[in-house]
């Protein structure tokens, strides 16, 4: 179909924003945006071609040298103006979100649009900062910006993932072609409105829709991106790490994750239950930190599961627009079916239902699972190897602290966490024998500053703060 032939009430972009403008694709068909709370066609974009990644990374290579000669506290101003312009479409940013991936409108507004907002804001201030030089005997050594960075990223948090990308490889003096989630890349357009309107300096930034095997894969093997940043399954990552290697060239990857929440003897349980149902729950579950293992000592165990078994019994599955809802859909039907074998699977493997089922009644349009826990998970068992992806928490015993922290290090991911116990002191022992990138202490507030990426499957490299500056940078010696 096309783009200018689509119903005048769908959200409609027709162009891709290259060297400064938006311009016409070179060919393809569009892409369909749905509403996965009603399976209704909300939306269109064009779908980009290699053709188009083409002139983006030219335009990126060729504004390259400029953008990596301004100075910091330049770079920092057209931040701070972009920053600006972002939260001035907070709002609409916030009902996108709701729309074409059905985070519950209160949640988009406080984390889907308010977290990278609070994001940028730290990215203004670190990148005034010019980059640390040291001398090292003869030796002077300087960090450089890297090059043409390729950006893509997923459909689960679509402007937060593309932020913590763009935000830090422009303060390092990179330019960028982006490609977000042909499932949810209406929220781009909202970005790039706000970057035209800041007057980034064409070529800059430049944005690319499309699939992952036609547009994703021109980027990562595109002879002039210097950097590949990804985030996204484990599976795909593979195959943008492989893309790259054929010509030797940088990867960032966030990837999967599998993470444990651990309940020690001494938790405050009400709280540590809580916090851990919502973390596990977040965005529907699909959010790669969640705590999507609960890890409960045997003496607290079944107090444990009858806390759950009330948490989750307050949680209303339906539209995302109504106040009242506190779980949103799935962001599509392959996606709600993948969970759906992970909960049949779960069953058949013997583990036990405690909330939630393929037999809670559910919206009858939409992309809905109902939030679902299981008891008595084996450690081993696919439940709590995989990434579901979806509102599914694994609850599995533990005899003691050796036992706890070999159950949650006995997994291929290893990107999040959590520790509660009474006692500080020992909830950080145990979190320093974690493999993981990242660990919370009784519930320990998230921190944009600090460095957020993985161990083992997990993926390479980290994102935020002055750590994801320095992933866009290269690192020369200077001998005299």
């Amino acid at each position: 179909m096309d783009l200018a032939a689509a119903p005048p009430d769908l959200l409609v972009r027709r162009h891709l924003h290259i060297a400064g403008d938006w311009v016409d694709p070179v060919d393809g068909d569009p892409i369909p945006v749905e509403n996965p709370a009603t399976a209704e066609i909300v939306g269109q974009v064009p779908a980009g071609t290699p053709a188009d990644v083409d002139r983006a990374v030219a335009a990126a290579r060729a504004a390259f040298p400029d953008w990596a000669a301004t100075a910091p506290a330049e770079r920092a101003a057209h931040l701070d103006r972009l920053h600006t312009a972002l939260a001035a479409r907070a709002d609409e940013i916030a009902r996108t979100i709701a729309l074409e991936l059905g985070t519950p409108l209160k949640l988009a507004a406080r984390v889907q649009a308010g977290l990278p907002l609070t994001v940028l804001r730290g990215m203004v201030d670190l990148a005034a900062r010019p980059p640390a030089e040291e001398s090292v005997g003869n030796s002077l050594v300087v960090r450089e910006p890297v090059g043409v960075v390729g950006a893509i990223t997923p459909w689960n948090y679509p402007l937060h993932q593309v932020v913590a990308k763009v935000a830090p490889a422009l303060a390092a003096g990179c330019t960028v072609v982006l490609k977000p989630s042909e499932l949810t890349p209406l929220t781009a357009y909202l970005l790039f409105d706000a970057i035209a309107e800041a007057g980034l300096p064409a070529g800059v930034v430049n944005l690319v829709p499309g699939t992952g095997p036609v547009v994703g894969e021109a980027i990562a093997a595109h002879p002039d991106v210097d950097l590949v940043s990804f985030t996204g399954s484990t599976v795909t990552g593979r195959r943008i790490a492989h893309l790259a290697a054929d010509r030797i060239a940088r990867v960032a990857l966030e990837l999967g994750g599998k993470s444990a929440n651990l309940l020690l003897a001494d938790a405050d349980l009400p709280t540590a239950v809580k916090v851990g149902v919502g973390n596990a729950f977040l965005n529907s579950g699909q959010t790669c930190t969640a705590w999507t293992r609960m890890l409960v000592h045997r003496d607290r165990y079944d107090e444990a599961l009858d806390l759950i078994a009330q948490v989750v019994g307050a949680y209303r599955v339906g539209d995302p627009f109504d106040p009242a809802t506190r779980l949103g859909p799935l962001v599509s039907a392959a996606q709600a079916e993948r969970v759906r074998g992970h909960v049949d699977r779960a069953l058949a493997d013997g583990a036990r239902l405690i909330a939630g089922g393929p037999a809670v009644p559910l919206p009858t349009r939409g992309h809905f699972v109902a939030p679902t826990v299981f008891a008595d998970v084996h450690p081993d068992s696919a439940l709590a190897q995989e990434e579901v992806f979806g509102p599914v928490l694994a609850v599995i015993p533990f005899a003691d602290t050796d036992e706890a922290v070999a159950i949650a290090n006995n997994s291929r991911y290893g990107l999040a966490g959590a520790v509660w116990s009474a006692d500080g002191e020992r909830a950080l022992a145990v979190a320093r024998r974690l493999r993981t990138g990242q660990v919370d202490i009784n519930g320990g507030a998230f921190n944009p500053l600090a460095p957020f990426g993985g161990y083992k499957q997990s993926g390479l490299g980290r994102e935020l703060g002055a750590y994801g500056i320095d992933e866009f940078r290269e690192i020369k010696a200077i001998q005299r």
